[in-house]
């Protein structure tokens, strides 16, 4: 994978200070130093070390007893910005050769195989300065974990067939990515630098780059590829963290026997010529055409590299005040007058000596129109920025927000954790490595005002983004194809920017009133269940409660589900209901956003069944954010002009939906296909025409008319505190509504497809080059079971299914196998997005399926149980945030069936299931001949120019397995559905009972 435009930092010049305690390891003869007062929080119960091996890697070992999962990252201090010029992308495609074979472990799925019979997973990516490597794994079997993982920069292959067959996934990763607004304009803007600069440089290669322009100049990719390791990946520029259950010295002694051998080559980091913006390319204005329809001015600053302040935090104080949303913001200011709906200000850090501070807004059509304002009214918030002068009360109080936020930091998955502190080893000195990025202590107001000098209009560059440039664009950027036209803004203009006033609406934020005052957790009682229990029920709300035992932070999390008929009843109905929870969010937004920066956030979203209200954080504000939301909701006033900005907004997100991804196409159609009731895009985008502003203010009342509230509260909070809670629901909405009936809440079903069958539904894609097939393989209905049966054979067969079809066969960059399921079916689904054609694909897919058949069958007893055990690993995992535990328990709720023990119940049947158990639900439901098996592929085929239906494309000889059905072709979803049956819903696993009865499982 790799990732554009991220910021990196390099470490301050501390190690002296920090080597405490030097050990000398007799089992490898090697110096290590360790730096044992790792700064974490006082709720943190993990323990920390740093190490400095003998070849200078940089290394944080964390042992946490309890974790169910362990986990490793590598980051090496080298990226795409030290491509050779006449390669780009070669940093990218050394990233992916890296994980097929070494000389300890040539096999090239050998790590992926050990992960997958180990509960584990994988992936890498490469920025402009750094490449990431990590994994995690079952704790018992981390160190053999990196064992293969270390050898990667120890002796990797490169072998020439895996070079030459990898290339073309590099190129499939780019080919996604052509049409993709966001890499199109990033690549935009390093390619308008000075030219010459790294900055320009383009870091994902494709095939022309990396195979078919060396091959002309006479270049050998491979001996390029080994080259480039041998030079850059050495041990003195890379950083290590090691998360697992083993004490720490055991951990210490893996680490130094498994990456000490990496050869420290005393790579200098190499030198950037600072920023790549010269007075050419300043007070420019870039008028860029988007694949989307999308609208967006950006203004970016080139400031000097603050990295060795990061405890004075000047950039994220100026941030804090340009990206604030409350009244009197700059956002504020900018709605009133009907110009934008969202902002970002912040700085960006791509590498070292290459930073910005930018500030974005998207922008309505009325705000097209007034750029050059939106602009102005930038630079009149910075100049009352610079008039007001920087204020200590200010950055105390958001200094003692991220304290707050950092003490009572949710625990991370061991994974992204590893992933998220390896670059902090090479950002702060190695005792600050978990504080550096969250705590701000030393109030320097001279750098904020230093970088305050920076944001002038003589310093910018300003970006616009619309398609009505399409005319007028003079010019195409070379690796993506974006057109853009560049001209230098007037003078008198940017005289007008520099000497503005600050209109009086624009002024600093109040205090923080949301900011916690008690952080107390309620005491246990002794009649707490162990999963969640309905605690309040009546005809028009019931009440889920579970009192957190597990995480121990003063925080909770609530969800009221507003069940009504109305919100999915048609498509203009529909739609009504996503303009009012946009014109809601619009209303909120001042209210709300000092709240968010205390981590209590509340948020309403859309689903079939009606809305969902949202509020999770701290405990100690809960009940005022709530009552604001739900007062919001019931009591919205409707302005017109607001509706029409919203209406246009959700019209354009309807029309783009033609301009996302073919496997986002397939998804939504499979959708489509397999349920009772369902409206596609274009049966939404069709209804628009009848939107009305009356229509929708005679919609909101509807809509509360008839509603049932399904609600969940767990976290900290007793019974009476969760019952004050439901009272202000029940405040808001019982005098607006009736309760529903039975039938209303019941949900949409499932189409049941016949034994035997085969199906194809065919949509085209005139956007992207790849074409895609998502094939699914319906299995009986959701059970203890069969669920168990599905999620044994995609253990087993995912990592086959990536090496064979991504790996050796290069069909596409994506290539996945999932589960998928719903209300009350399950089925195998299996995803390719490639450049091929689909019928060929879906022939190579259904020969993998074939070949699936001997794996099993010749799969040793001993395997069968490993992969076993990895799935009931994966499944007992405990979840590591309580907002988790919360999602696990409201899908039980939602879904109607409350198991909430489903994980062990599950488990327990699982190792009861045999080898042959196996065979024989595969013979059944996944082998092309199962006289069970029912199929659904919907193919996407690109018509891009380029793309395999563009013009009459031969086939290549491909023929399906024997036995494998051919597809009838789906001419209408409608017509298709109403010759299928529904599936029956599932039986709950429990009865609900009211407050003091016993739920029976």
């Amino acid at each position: 994978m790799f990732l554009s435009g991220l910021a990196f930092r390099t470490l301050p010049s501390r190690a002296a200070k920090l080597l405490h305690r030097p050990i000398v390891t007799t089992a490898v003869f090697r110096m290590t130093f360790v730096i044992d007062n790792i700064i974490k929080s006082p709720e943190d119960k993990r323990d920390y070390r740093g190490l400095i091996l003998d070849n200078k890697l940089r290394v944080l070992i964390i042992s946490d007893p309890k974790t169910d999962k362990s986990a490793a990252a590598l980051s090496v201090n080298i990226g795409y910005l030290s491509d050779p010029w006449e390669l780009p992308g070669l940093a990218h495609f050394l990233e992916h050769m890296l994980f097929l074979g070494t000389e300890k472990y040539p096999s090239e799925n050998e790590y992926n195989k050990f992960l997958s019979e180990h509960s584990g997973s994988s992936n890498a990516y490469t920025s402009a300065e750094h490449t990431t490597y990590y994994f995690d794994v079952a704790p018992e079997h981390l160190k053999d974990g990196l064992d293969r993982f270390a050898q990667f920069f120890v002796a990797p292959l490169f072998t020439e067939d895996a070079t030459e067959r990898e290339v073309n996934a590099v190129n499939s990763e780019h080919e996604k990515n052509l049409a993709n607004d966001s890499w199109r304009l990033a690549q935009l803007e390093q390619s308008s630098s000075i030219e010459g600069h790294p900055y320009t440089k383009f870091g994902t290669g494709n095939k022309d780059t990396l195979e078919t322009i060396p091959k002309s100049k006479g270049i050998d990719v491979r001996q390029e590829l080994l080259k480039f390791h041998k030079t850059y990946y050495s041990s003195n520029i890379m950083s290590l963290v090691i998360l697992g259950k083993d004490p720490l010295d055991e951990l210490q002694e893996t680490a130094e026997n498994l990456f000490g051998p990496i050869v420290n080559k005393n790579v200098d980091l190499p030198k950037w010529p600072g920023n790549p913006f010269g007075p050419e390319q300043l007070t420019k204005k870039g008028l860029a055409v988007p694949i989307k329809d999308w609208r967006s001015l950006t203004v970016t600053f080139p400031i000097p590299d603050f990295r060795k302040h990061y405890k004075a935090g000047a950039g994220r104080y100026l941030s804090h005040l340009i990206g604030h949303e409350s009244s009197g913001s700059l956002l504020s200011a900018l709605k009133q007058r009907g110009w934008s709906n969202q902002l970002n200000a912040g700085g960006r850090r791509f590498a070292r000596d290459m930073t910005f501070f930018v500030i974005s807004v998207d922008l309505t059509e009325k705000g097209l129109e007034h750029t050059d304002d939106i602009v102005d009214l930038i630079f009149q918030y910075i100049n009352m920025l610079r008039k007001e002068g920087p204020k200590e009360w200010i950055f105390n109080e958001f200094s003692e927000i991220a304290k707050m936020n950092f003490r009572f930091k949710d625990k991370e998955m061991p994974r992204s954790y590893a992933v998220n502190l390896v670059d902090n080893l090479l950002d702060y000195p190695i005792d600050e490595v978990l504080t550096g990025h969250y705590l701000v202590s030393e109030w320097k107001p001279e750098l904020i005002e230093q970088l305050l000098s920076k944001l002038t209009p003589e310093n910018c560059r300003v970006g616009i983004v619309s398609k009505k440039f399409d005319e007028i664009a003079d010019q195409s950027e070379k690796w993506y194809g974006t057109k853009y036209k560049l001209e230098s803004i007037l003078p008198e203009l940017l005289s007008k920017w520099r000497n503005c006033q600050p209109s009086e609406e624009l002024r600093l934020p109040k205090e923080n009133e949301f900011i916690p005052s008690s952080f107390d957790l309620f005491p246990n009682e002794k009649t707490e269940s162990k999963h969640p229990t309905v605690i309040h029920e009546t005809p028009f709300v019931r009440v889920w409660y579970k009192k957190d035992e597990e995480f121990l932070l003063p925080k909770a999390n609530l969800i009221f589900e507003l069940t009504s008929p109305f919100s999915y009843l048609d498509p203009l109905r529909v739609n009504y209901t996503n303009i009012y929870l946009s014109l809601v969010h619009d209303a909120l937004t001042e209210y709300t956003y000092d709240a968010i920066l205390t981590s209590l956030k509340g948020d309403v979203s859309c689903i079939r069944y009606g809305l969902v209200v949202t509020i999770k954080g701290f405990h100690d504000k809960q009940k005022n954010l709530l009552a604001k939301v739900l007062d919001t909701l019931v009591n919205l006033e409707v302005d017109e002009e607001r509706y029409e900005i919203f209406k246009e907004c959700h019209i354009r997100s309807l029309k783009n939906f033609a301009a996302e991804q073919p496997h986002s196409h397939a998804l939504h159609y499979e959708m489509a296909c397999l349920s009772e009731k369902a409206w596609v895009k274009t049966d939404l985008l069709e209804a628009t025409k009848y939107l009305t502003f009356e229509g929708l203010k005679n919609f909101i009342p509807q809509f509360f008319s008839m509603v049932h509230v399904e609600s969940l509260i767990h976290g900290n909070a007793n019974k009476d505190a969760a019952l004050k809670l439901v009272e202000v629901v029940e405040g808001k909405l019982i005098k607006k509504t009736q309760p529903l009936l039975p039938p209303h809440l019941l949900r949409f079903r499932d189409i049941r497809l016949d034994d035997g069958c085969s199906y194809v539904y065919e949509v085209t894609n005139a956007t992207h080059k790849s074409s895609c097939v998502d094939m699914y393989l319906q299995c009986p209905q959701q059970s203890t079971e069969h669920n168990m049966l599905l999620e044994l054979f995609v253990q087993i067969a995912t990592e086959p299914c990536f090496n064979i079809l991504r790996t050796k066969e290069q069909l596409g960059y994506i290539v996945s196998m999932s589960i998928s399921r719903s209300q009350a079916s399950q089925g195998l689904r299996i995803l390719v997005q490639s450049y091929k054609h689909p019928a060929l694909v879906d022939h190579r897919i259904e020969h993998f399926l074939h070949e699936m058949k001997s794996c099993i069958e010749s799969m040793s007893e001993e395997e069968f149980e490993r992969h076993k055990q990895a799935l009931a690993v994966h499944r007992l995992e405990k979840p590591k945030k309580m907002s988790t535990l919360t999602q696990q328990y409201w899908y039980e709720i939602s879904c109607q069936q409350y198991c909430f023990d489903r994980d062990n119940i599950e488990v327990a049947f699982l190792k009861t299931l045999t080898k042959e158990d196996l065979q024989q639900f595969y013979q059944n439901y996944i082998s092309g001949s199962g006289k069970s098996r029912r199929k659904l592929t919907v193919h996407v085929l690109s018509t891009a120019e380029g793309g395999a239906g563009a013009a009459e494309v031969e086939l290549e000889e491909s023929t399906p397995p024997e036995g494998v059905v051919e597809s009838m072709k789906i001419e209408d979803i409608c017509t298709f559905k109403s010759s299928q049956g529904c599936f029956p819903f599932l039986r709950p696993y429990s009865h609900h009972r009211p407050q003091g009865s016993k739920a029976k499982l």
